[in-house]
C-alpha cells in the first residue's frame, strides 16, 4: 500500500449523510440559535412567575411597595414576552398555511399568546387597583386570582415551548 501525502491538504471528512456537511452545519447553527432565542423567550415569562409570587407575598406582609413593584415587573415582563412573540412572527419566514409545522407553530403559540394577553389584562386591572390602594394583608384576592392564572400561563408556555422548539 502506498503512503498518502496529506501535507498539501487534509483528508476528506467521513460523510454519513446525504446532506452536505456545510449545509448540515448551517442547519444545526440555526437550530441552536432558535433554541437560544427560545430559551431567552422562556426565561422572560418564567421570571415573571417569580415577580408575581413576590407581589402576592409582599401584600400578604402588608408591603404595598413590594406589591406595586412585583405587579409592575410582572406586567412588563409579560408585555415584553408578547411583543417578542409578535416580532418573531414578523421574521419567522413561514406562515400557518406553509406546512403542517407552520400550522402547529402558529396554532400553539398564537393560542398561548392570546392567553398571555388575557393575563396581561388581568394584571393591568390588578396593578391599577394596587396603585389605588385597594389591597391589604387580609384583602388580596384581586392579586391572588390573576396570579393563579399567570402561573398557569407560564406552565403552559413550558409545554408549548417544549412541543414547538424542542420536539
Amino acid at each position: 500500500m502506498a503512503a498518502v501525502d496529506h501535507a498539501a491538504h487534509p483528508p476528506l471528512a467521513n460523510q454519513s449523510s446525504r446532506v452536505d456537511a456545510r449545509t448540515l452545519g448551517m442547519f444545526l447553527f440555526i437550530a441552536s440559535e432558535i433554541m437560544l432565542f427560545g430559551s431567552f423567550f422562556t426565561i422572560i415569562l418564567v421570571t415573571s412567575s417569580f415577580t408575581m409570587h413576590w407581589a402576592l407575598q409582599a401584600i400578604k406582609r402588608g408591603n404595598r411597595s413590594g406589591l406595586k413593584a412585583g405587579l409592575s415587573l410582572t406586567f412588563l415582563l409579560g408585555l415584553t414576552f408578547l411583543l417578542t412573540q409578535v416580532l418573531e412572527y414578523s421574521r419567522i419566514g413561514f406562515a400557518p398555511h406553509t406546512n403542517a409545522f407552520g400550522s402547529v407553530f402558529f396554532g400553539l403559540t398564537g393560542l398561548h399568546g392570546a392567553h398571555v394577553f388575557v393575563g396581561l389584562t388581568l394584571l393591568a386591572f390588578a396593578t391599577t387597583r394596587a396603585f389605588r390602594g385597594h389591597y391589604t394583608e387580609d384583602e388580596h384576592l384581586g392579586v391572588e386570582i390573576p396570579g393563579i392564572y399567570w402561573h398557569f400561563v407560564d406552565v403552559m408556555w413550558i409545554v408549548v415551548y417544549t412541543t414547538v422548539y424542542i420536539l
